[in-house]
């Protein structure tokens, strides 16, 4: 209306006036033209206040002009210099590379540093070393000089003495003040740091502290971003709300749906502090994260990005932020590159040569070079901060370990040979070392240690029954069923990880069975589940008794220190991962010592994984504490290892197929664990590096020396009876064929085949010859059997073996040879059979049945090469007649009935979206999908409707149609900007089209339903209406009647 009535002069007139009133200097830049225009009709008086405009926090564009402050602070040669001079008074082997990284352009992987804005070209040229200061200045350089150092020297550093008044949940401890205090300090001087005390110390709590600081003291409420793993958002949420509720914290996760409603109404309004989100958010949803000029973005679990070409990492530095710090909870064990990537993100300005870093710090040298430890040593000073428990935290109980140590049940020692048996060529030596399939056997073996459930076809049934055998078949079920009994008597709560889900689901029919409440965590979990689960185990007097987790995906951040029994049902091959899960419990609130349970089942490959486990961390903490790399190499299991660990305990798994599984009690059980584990730990402490490096997977020797027997005789005569090299003894390797073959009861018959007649003719039953033929035959081998003495054996198996030896023996003793009419006799009915048949041709008939069905006879006989029609369709009708000769006739009917149903499906599909086509007369804009509760969150109706439609247009039972239905929606104009849709492959649009095609005959079904209800309805009017007639027809004649229907035929036309 104003742009109407008002001349344009008289428009930029008042604009001028706005500007010079309000002294909007950059009013142009941020404000948009709807709240320019409302500006433009605000009724201004004399004695008004001022106005002041209050504009969301939006990020400017990586084109545009930055915020002033923003530029000022990330730019400024003030703030480089005042980094650099802090760098250099820590050590002056910065000076290495603060200098280049000046003077030249970094020759790192990442060329552009997108964490932080570029300096101009005269800014480079600007920064000179220290002493070369000697310069003529303008006076309003020698001004802007002054005004600095004057901000810097009001800007007085803070330190903590005891917990600030704005941490209002409880009070910080003393190591965390002072932790708190080293961010501070980072933050002051323009540093970026790590954080890496050990887990359970409170990372969380003081970083929530130093971004409460930053709004209190320092006047910078945010924007800051804290990313997270997804299954510690909800830990993160509630600790800002407990410790520093100023701080307005939301959290970003959802779907796509519930991510769009987010950023419109939360974040891009601004009224906010910090932004909680995942790794997985971040990567989904980047482009709305690189609107915000982040003040501090803070990442938990440094190692996601410690390689600096994974997508997560590329992101992240692509963020503008002024400050940024790592969290992480386990000790730096990366190699040199991957630690130059670190720092390259905290300090992308300092550390920008990835090659001139590996020059300074060469692995070998690190390791022996007393000098260069130092060297790296003073490089990390001033950005790592570590504590370890035992240094600062003397009020938290204590933690006791126990390894138990179980035998194999019956079905378990089965099954471990049988995985053994599969790949005997690998325990031989004789087949080929493939790193992949020793992994695969490697799995294997522990899952068969975990439960043999976990394997297709163990468990008895169906009917499935949860019953006592789901402990009596497992060694370690049978131990944890008597050790939760136990410890649900002393009032403990426990905390139970395995690395399978499958076994957790065995786990929790365990718990259904006993009646323990349990909670369950996985990678599969939803967030909101995991949040309801986590408060549910850990809110006062909860009823939950057992808290399931997988490892990986429950091990990290979660904190249930309501829990004091941590058991361990499998060990990683990794651990620091086991670390971790112990310490979800062992962590700041505990209030009773932690036991920590490891279930090892003895004499099998899970004990190598353990003792491997047990030497990585022992080496790891001697090279830490000394301060040098950890040899990456060292600690990639080889392939030697791997095979060493298979072979292990072998022979004891053969000895016997007896259960090892024993009735002693919980107590002696533990007693003997605590034994064993004392006995374990005092060996490992008495060894020093070398002994540990020298203590590996193939040093049989030390793997045997045990309790004061030497047991190295006895391996090496078990390695020579059954794991000699092949090529070497081939007599012995038949012998350990046999043995194993005995061992496994699938040898080779006992009783011996009985001799044939050597030129015997080779006849198959897909040939189908006369069944006259095969009754001489049989009379010519019975005959042969006399000429030569044959004795029928005795079949032990079978119950009557006496008799039937009897009767065949009778049978040899009473033929006779064959007449000259038989022999001609059987000539020719050598002829009759289809002799030009063989195995190809058959099991191409075979296939063909199947694809086509058994009626389609024209596309078999097109499909079986090498034969006529004419022979096909003959064969096709002896087959059909004398199928039932076949030996594996069930097989092969299942086969072809198999392909008929698949053939039937395509035929209701196909008429399930004729019909739903068929009810619109533009269905590409008009057809609707009745979804009921299976809308789904992925796709929309829009999208659904042009799959359906397209599915029909191009033929559903097309070959290859869903990845030309890709192309398809690749090509459509409507998706040209839905990159949802056009990023999906054919094999989930076939699950799509599935889903939908459900939900149509659904529709058609009940559809059909309600007709065929209509018509029984009118067909009883109708039968109503004759009855009545019929009556009307007695009582009045045919002439009233006719009369009656002409005055009511408009009414009732039936």
């Amino acid at each position: 209306h104003f742009m109407q009535t008002c001349t344009l002069a008289a428009t930029f007139s008042l604009f001028r006036a706005l500007k010079s009133l309000f002294g909007l200097i950059h009013f142009a830049k941020k404000v948009n033209k709807l709240v320019f225009i409302k500006c433009l009709t605000f009724e201004f008086q004399k004695n008004d206040p001022p106005f002041q405009l209050k504009l969301p926090p939006k990020a400017a564009r990586p084109d545009k002009e930055v915020d002033p402050e923003y530029e000022e602070k990330m730019v400024s040669k003030a703030d480089r210099a005042k980094r650099f001079e802090f760098l250099l008074k820590q050590t002056e082997l910065f000076a290495h590379f603060i200098q280049p990284a000046a003077q030249k352009s970094p020759t790192s992987p990442l060329k552009v540093k997108l964490g932080r804005p570029r300096m101009k070209k005269d800014e480079k040229q600007s920064l000179i070393s220290a002493g070369e200061y000697r310069h003529r200045r303008t006076e309003q350089e020698e001004d802007e000089e002054l005004l600095s150092e004057s901000r810097k020297t009001s800007n007085v550093c803070i330190r903590f003495e005891e917990s600030p008044s704005y941490v209002k949940g409880g009070t910080l401890r003393d190591y965390q003040v002072r932790g708190l205090n080293w961010m501070i300090s980072l933050y002051e001087n323009g540093v970026n740091g790590i954080l890496a005390d050990e887990m359970g110390l409170g990372k969380t709590l003081q970083t929530i502290a130093l971004l409460g600081y930053l709004k209190h003291y320092r006047n910078i409420p945010g924007p800051h971003m804290v990313l997270v793993p997804k299954s510690t958002l909800h830990n993160w949420m509630n600790e800002f709300k407990r410790w520093v509720p100023s701080l307005r914290a939301v959290c970003l996760i959802g779907d796509k749906d519930a991510r769009a409603a987010f950023i419109r109404d939360v974040m891009m309004p601004g009224e906010w502090d910090v932004c909680v989100t995942s790794y997985e958010m971040v990567i989904k949803e980047k482009s709305v994260f690189k609107k915000f000029n982040w003040r501090y973005l803070v990442i938990d679990e440094a190692h996601r990005i410690k390689n600096e070409k994974s997508k997560l990492s590329e992101i992240v530095r692509e963020f503008k932020t002024t400050n940024r710090l790592l969290l992480t909870g386990t000790p730096l064990q990366n190699n040199l590159h991957e630690l130059w990537a670190l720092l390259n993100f905290l300090l992308p300005d300092v550390f920008n040569s990835a090659d001139d870093f590996d020059s300074w710090f060469d692995t070998k040298n690190c390791l022996g070079d007393q000098k260069l430890v130092e060297r790296l040593h003073a490089v990390l000073k001033p950005f790592l901060l570590r504590r370890i428990k035992g240094e600062v935290e003397k009020s938290l109980p204590p933690k006791k370990e126990v390894k138990i140590y179980l035998g194999l049940s019956k079905m378990q020692r089965e099954w471990y040979t049988r995985i053994l048996m599969k790949d005997i060529d690998i325990l031989n030596s004789a087949g080929k070392m493939d790193k992949m399939r020793l992994l695969n056997i490697l799995m294997q073996l522990r899952k068969c240690c975990n439960h043999p459930y976990l394997f297709d076809g163990a468990e008895p049934g169906p009917p499935y029954t949860t019953d006592t055998h789901l402990i009596t078949n497992s060694g370690k079920m049978l131990v944890l069923d008597k050790l939760l009994a136990k410890l649900r008597e002393q009032g403990s709560r426990v905390l139970l990880f395995s690395q399978m889900t499958r076994l957790l689901d065995i786990l929790e029919d365990y718990c259904m069975w006993r009646g323990y409440e349990y909670c369950r965590l996985d990678g599969q979990t939803p967030h909101e589940e995991r949040e309801e689960a986590i408060d549910t185990f850990n809110a006062p007097n909860s009823s939950k008794f057992i808290f399931m987790l997988s490892t990986r995906a429950g091990g990290l951040g979660i904190n249930l220190a309501t829990a004091d029994v941590v058991i361990l049902y499998d060990s990683d091959w990794n651990p620091q991962v086991d670390l971790q899960a112990m310490d979800r419990a062992h962590r700041i609130g505990q209030k009773k010592p932690v036991r920590v349970f490891r279930l090892i089942t003895d004499n099998t490959v899970e004990e190598r994984i353990v003792e491997r486990a047990e030497i990585k961390l022992r080496l790891d903490s001697i090279v830490i504490q000394q301060g040098r790399l950890i040899d990456q190499q060292s600690n990639k299991l080889a392939k030697d290892e791997m095979l060493q660990m298979i072979r292990h305990g072998a022979t004891h798994v053969f000895a016997s197929k007896d259960s090892e599984l024993t009735e002693e009690d919980i107590t002696t059980i533990l007693e003997r664990g605590e034994k064993k584990t004392a006995e374990m730990n005092e060996r490992l402490q008495k060894m020093g590096e070398s002994s540990l490096r020298n203590f590996t997977m193939d040093t049989e020797m030390s793997l045997y020396n045990f309790e004061g027997e030497d047991y190295r005789e006895k391996q090496k005569l078990s390695m020579m009876e059954w794991i000699e090299p092949p090529k070497r003894e081939r007599k012995a390797n038949y012998a350990v064929d046999a043995y194993f073959r005995e061992a496994l009861r699938v040898s080779e018959p006992k009783v011996p085949k009985a001799p044939r007649p050597p030129k015997q003719p080779n006849i198959q039953d897909f040939q189908f010859f006369p069944p006259r033929l095969f009754e001489l035959l049989e009379k010519e081998i019975l005959y042969y059997r006399k000429t030569i003495g044959y004795k029928v054996p005795r079949n032990p198996d079978l119950p009557n073996a006496a008799q039937v030896q009897k009767e065949e023996q009778k049978k040899i003793d009473e033929s006779m040879p064959l007449n000259t009419e038989e022999s001609e006799e059987k000539e020719k009915l050598l002829t009759q059979g289809f002799t030009n048949w063989n195995k190809r041709d058959f099991n191409q008939f075979i296939k063909a049945n199947e694809k086509y069905g058994r009626d389609d006879i024209d596309n078999i006989a097109r499909e079986v090469e090498g034969k006529s029609p004419e022979e096909v369709i003959e064969y096709s009708a002896v087959f059909w007649e004398r199928c039932n000769e076949l030996q594996d006739i069930e097989r092969i009917m299942a086969q072809i009935e198999r392909g008929e149903a698949r053939i039937q499906r395509r035929i209701s599909i196909k008429k399930a979206l004729d019909a739903k086509i068929a009810r619109y007369k533009a269905p590409f804009h008009q057809l609707r999908i009745q979804y009921g509760t299976n809308k789904g969150k992925n796709y929309t109706e829009e999208e659904d409707r042009f799959l359906i439609c397209m599915l029909h247009k191009m033929g559903f039972d097309k070959e290859n149609v869903y990845e030309e239905l890709r192309q398809c929606v690749r090509n459509a104009p409507q998706f040209r900007f839905d990159w949802f849709i056009k990023s999906r492959t054919a094999m989930e649009f076939q699950r799509r089209c599935n889903t939908l095609i459900s939900l149509i005959e659904k529709e058609n079904m009940e559809i059909e339903e309600k007709e065929r209800a209509e018509k029984k309805k009118r067909g009883a009017k109708v039968t109503a209406v004759c009855l009545a007639l019929t009556l009307l027809y007695f009582q009045w004649g045919r002439t009233q009647v006719y009369i009656f229907l002409e005055n009511v035929k408009d009414n009732c036309r039936r």
